[in-house]
């Protein structure tokens, strides 16, 4: 006798595995129309096939010549680095290439305990938890802390790692105006009547390059008796005096940065080890990736000539293009958005700026909201001021071509 479907396909005269195929040509149909539909708004995402390690100057499959990259989150240049690529390699030699084991069960090695007590000290924090990535790090702690008693305030531009973590949580969810602290204000005020309230923002938006007023947020927090999340996965290293958001108040929590950690008080970590989902459903990072963090974190407690050299770099890339008359968003962060508006003009600017040696990417819609289409240029402490100019000459050429300047 024949169950489930195929009994139903006997009975109804249907062959067997003819269902299946038509459930299959109907999802066909469905996500080619999709995709058509992405085409169509000129938002499709092409990937680029970087055939070199990552640095200011790569090499692109399919392009002659060396290209100058300003569009890498390299923000430190410590990704090629020759003491980082050693220490990876010593790592790989004396631990494997992997744990094939979560953390819990046999995935922990004496460098992963390692790495997460110098995190810890890096940021003046008790403790310390790497995961697998940065969007892990945020979608394992909101439902593993929060409970529907608790509330959570969140910066309506915060990062989607951000936005799926609270998502999967059953905290009241509150959503302030962007970096707007009148707003933040009044839904503090509003969620006084949850358990545990929790502030959320990234602390360098990455796609506006503008920074959170941490102290402000901090302030507040503290008057309302709430805390504060932060995600500094594009602040760690090179925002503050010594890249460790000195000016900030110490209640606020380090988010996820370099591969995946978060890092704060003893007691939420060790909650983490017990309930985070994707850090106990996900195999360990391999000893390699551990070996590499390691000797950065290394590199940056060591001096902070890179972060001074940021700076200057930023700021010059800033201010020729604003004379240029091109609009850059944010402020004083490696992160540049040049704004465009139109989604098709990013992609196509992105496009002719490749030919003419630059590697940078149009970001349109889902990624940045519809209307909001721009190229987003990212600085690196590696960048030659001879690399900044070579990639604003090339921007103001390729902006007279398609009407971007006059």
């Amino acid at each position: 006798m024949w169950a489930g479907n195929a009994w139903r396909a006997a009975l109804f005269g249907v062959p067997r595995g003819c269902r299946a195929q038509s459930a299959l040509a109907q999802l066909r149909g469905i996500l080619e129309g999709e995709l058509e539909g992405i085409r169509g708004a000129g938002t499709w995402k092409s990937e680029r096939v970087i055939t070199s390690r990552q640095g200011p100057h790569i090499h692109v499959d399919g392009v002659s010549g060396g290209i100058l990259n300003f569009c890498a989150n390299n923000y430190l240049g410590l990704s090629s680095h020759p003491k980082v690529i050693q220490a990876g390699l010593q790592a790989l030699e004396e631990f494997g290439a992997g744990l094939s084991s979560v953390r819990f069960i046999c995935g922990t090695q004496s460098i992963h305990k390692n790495l997460e007590a110098k995190i810890a000290r890096f940021h003046q924090r008790e403790d310390a938890i790497l995961y697998p990535s940065c969007f892990d790090a945020n979608a394992g702690l909101f439902e593993a802390l929060l409970t529907p008693e608790d509330a959570v305030l969140s910066d309506e531009l915060n990062h989607a790692s951000i936005i799926d973590g609270i998502r999967l949580c059953k905290a009241h969810k509150y959503r302030y105006r962007h970096l707007d602290m009148a707003d933040l204000e009044a839904k503090l005020q509003e969620a006084q009547k949850h358990r545990l309230r929790l502030v959320a923002t990234d602390g360098a938006f990455s796609m506006d390059g503008d920074i959170a007023p941490l102290q402000e947020i901090c302030c507040l927090a503290s008057r309302y008796g709430a805390l504060v999340f932060v995600d500094e996965c594009h602040a760690t290293g090179f925002l503050g005096p010594t890249g460790r958001w000195d000016h900030v108040a110490p209640e606020a929590w380090g988010g996820a940065s370099e591969g995946g950690y978060t890092t704060g008080p003893e007691p939420l970590v060790s909650l983490l080890r017990q309930r985070s989902r994707p850090y106990l459903f996900s195999n360990s990072l391999p000893p390699a990736v551990v070996g590499c963090a390691s000797k950065a974190l290394d590199l940056l407690m060591e001096s902070n000539t890179i972060v001074q050299s940021m700076a200057a770099k930023t700021q010059r890339f800033r201010s020729k293009m604003e004379a240029a008359g091109f609009t850059v968003s944010g402020a004083s962060h490696p992160i540049c958005p040049v704004m465009l508006g139109d989604a098709r003009l990013a992609s196509r600017m992105a496009d002719d700026m490749l030919k003419r040696g630059i590697f940078v990417i149009g970001f349109s819609y889902p990624v940045v909201p519809k209307g909001k289409a721009r190229i987003r240029v990212q600085i690196s402490a590696v960048h030659s001021e001879e690399d900044i100019d070579r990639c604003v000459e090339a921007f103001v050429e390729v902006g007279r071509l398609h009407g971007a300047l006059p």
